[in-house]
């Protein structure tokens, strides 16, 4: 129950990111706040101030828009070296 719950927050989080309503949750919008706790805020506010909940959207594969902590974080990010899995390795003799 706990993790359907966890889930169902998130997607919510980030259905409000894809509708542009995140800064109505995250007043800092430079910080970011992940899509669970946007989507918990979200869910506080369907409750106590009448928003809409949106319908259950299927996990992004990617982020839309990513949210950095702070310019440090995304300077980090952005300057990480990224590896890839080696899916499949064929030696050939």
């Amino acid at each position: 129950m706990v993790a359907l719950a966890l889930l169902f927050a998130t997607t919510q989080g980030m259905a409000v990111q894809i509708q542009g309503l995140r800064t109505q949750v995250d007043a800092h919008w430079k910080r970011g706040l992940s899509y669970l706790k946007i989507g918990l805020r979200w869910l506080k506010g369907v409750l106590n101030k009448g928003r809409t909940l949106f319908s259950p959207i299927p996990l992004l594969t990617q982020d839309p828009q990513p949210c950095f902590a702070s310019k440090k974080a995304k300077k980090q990010y952005y300057e990480a070296i990224w590896f890839s899995r080696i899916q499949d390795l064929k030696c050939r003799a």
